[in-house]
């Protein structure tokens, strides 16, 4: 059957927008010594514009039964990188806190228009390689991430800030890519049908809930290693450059795990694969934190690889198992996922100061642990 190809074509131009989108989104973090410098912010301040910015991922579930709906799972993603990178481009010229906090809530919007169809796409193109499809498309996002910084300075450095904004015309090219590329295909499989958010937890939840212990047993292995590890490698070594050096080791082999975990999955099947990383992630995490030296390096390696490659493979589960409202079920996977990260974050900050940087590490390494209960779990839901 035809929808069972991967399309290559298609799964790649998603997962390049996925790119060029996040791209744009993670301006904010390189740009802020600027806007702070500019609009005299207080750090406290300055600290709320992250979390406007992801305030709307709570509509989530909402944007993805619009978009099962009305079928408008291409358009949202075709318009998205445009629409993100409008608000994003223009943060350096606002003139004030507020107008700065209006553009980025619209940009937050922008992103939850983009994240949640997009992965319904990338099933429907990978037929029945889900897994590699997800893969694909999460690769792009954490690049955007690790180049996207650099691409801001740069810009900034040649531009100037008074022409940061010529860089939209990226995004805008992008979408007018997806518009006529994805077209036809989009016409053909686009999703018409009326539903509810209830009919959609109900067709999802023998693994939504099951993975939602997962999701929230590694926020606290993601929260402490992606948040405070700079600061952890800072303190013991006194430098702030091997802090540097060491997130961007972690970022690198997130990459490598993100591209290879869900291929794997495809092969190995899903339950294995997420049982060896989540298996893996704690006990990485654990030798890292009591090692020195090279060892250390290579735990710090491992940790990335494992604890960033899980994404992928749940989001081939859920796209597996929602047949009937895909983006809904994206949208309150990827809600469950913001939620529980952003008190991960809150509650491993609250360990450190506690206890201290080291016991924050061990007590993340201990409950994700916890996953594993909870992956067992959905391996029987999978059976059934």
């Amino acid at each position: 059957m035809k929808n069972q190809k991967f399309q290559t074509g298609r799964v790649a131009l998603v997962s390049f927008s996925h790119f060029i989108h996040d791209v744009y989104t993670s301006f904010l973090a390189p740009l802020l010594p600027l806007i702070i410098e500019k609009l005299s912010l207080s750090l406290s301040q300055a600290g709320l514009l992250s979390t406007v910015m992801q305030i709307p991922a709570l509509l989530n579930p909402f944007i993805g039964l619009f978009a099962d709906n009305k079928g408008l799972a291409r358009w949202l993603v075709v318009l998205a990188p445009t629409l993100t990178a409008i608000p994003m481009s223009f943060i350096l010229h606002a003139s004030s806190y507020y107008v700065l906090l209006v553009l980025l809530f619209f940009a937050g919007i922008s992103v939850a228009l983009y994240h949640v169809p997009s992965p319904v796409l990338i099933a429907k193109y990978s037929g029945e390689k889900k897994g590699r499809g997800m893969s694909l498309f999460m690769t792009g996002g954490e690049s955007a991430r690790t180049l996207g910084p650099m691409f801001a300075v740069a810009a900034v450095s040649f531009l100037g800030a008074d022409h940061f904004y010529v860089v939209i015309g990226f995004a805008v090219l992008t979408s007018i890519l997806l518009y006529f590329t994805l077209e036809k295909e989009e016409q053909k499989t686009s999703f018409k049908r009326s539903g509810s958010l209830k009919a959609s937890f109900h067709e999802i939840k023998h693994v939504l809930i099951p993975l939602s212990g997962i999701l929230a047993a590694r926020s606290f292995m993601h929260a402490s290693m992606g948040v405070f590890l700079t600061v952890f490698v800072e303190r013991q070594t006194g430098s702030l450059w091997y802090g540097g050096a060491a997130l961007a080791l972690y970022e690198a082999f997130g990459v490598a795990g993100v591209l290879s975990a869900g291929t794997f999955s495809d092969w190995l099947g899903r339950q294995r694969v997420l049982f060896w990383v989540l298996l893996v992630a704690p006990v990485a995490i654990l030798i890292f934190v009591f090692s020195t030296g090279i060892l250390k390096i290579i735990m710090l390696a491992i940790t990335g690889f494992t604890v960033l490659s899980t994404t992928p493979v749940m989001l081939a589960i859920i796209q597996e198992n929602a047949k009937e409202h895909p983006s809904a079920a994206n949208g309150l996977f990827m809600m469950i996922s913001f939620a529980v990260r952003s008190i991960a974050v809150l509650l491993a900050g609250i360990i450190g100061d506690l206890a201290g940087l080291e016991n924050m590490f061990i007590v993340s390494a201990v409950i994700g642990l916890t996953a594993i209960p909870f992956l067992l779990r959905l391996g029987i839901k999978l059976e059934n």
